[in-house]
């Protein structure tokens, strides 16, 4: 018999795993999107210490990303701008090029804490500014982990046809 589902979530409950990055990324993470059941919609629930941020400056190509603060205060850099964010504020990411990167870093004396809810594509590139990376992943609709993953710079690419047989 297949385990009912449970449509709600409750964030003070929320499993929370930690991560950090050297002395600039540091969160703790739960995923909420699959508790609930959602396959084409992702969700996030974060806290960010003092000082730290989630992630690098990054745009996706394909999907797009939503923030809602709900605790605490920080800064928005997205693209050449940056914006002060506190608790109740909601932020866009739009896909596209670099003019939408976005990073969220917590400039408050406490947790900053917020809802990522983004769409979620079976095949995503997400490129990396400040670095001059970027990273392409596929997976499979409703999973969250990736089934291909790769990450490299523009000036390493090779030519389309690098390695291939010559034509008979």
């Amino acid at each position: 018999m297949t385990e009912k589902l449970n449509p709600v979530a409750r964030v003070p409950e929320l499993e929370l795993t930690p991560f950090e990055r050297g002395s600039a990324y540091q969160s703790a993470d739960a995923g909420i999107a699959e508790r609930i059941g959602l396959t084409q919609l992702g969700a996030v629930y974060s806290e960010v210490p003092p000082g730290k941020s989630g992630c690098p400056f990054h745009v996706h190509h394909v999907e797009e990303e939503m923030f809602v603060i709900l605790e605490g205060e920080g800064v928005y850099r997205f693209g050449p701008d940056s914006y002060p964010v506190k608790a109740g504020d909601v932020l866009g990411a739009p896909r596209g090029g670099p003019e939408y990167a976005h990073k969220l870093t917590n400039t408050g004396t406490g947790p900053l804490k917020y809802l990522s809810i983004s769409t979620q594509a079976d095949t995503e590139i997400c490129e990396y500014p400040d670095s001059g990376k970027f990273q392409a992943s596929t997976r499979k609709s409703g999973e969250r982990n990736s089934h291909f993953k790769f990450a490299g710079r523009m000036e390493s690419g090779v030519d389309y046809w690098d390695g291939e047989e010559a034509p008979d």
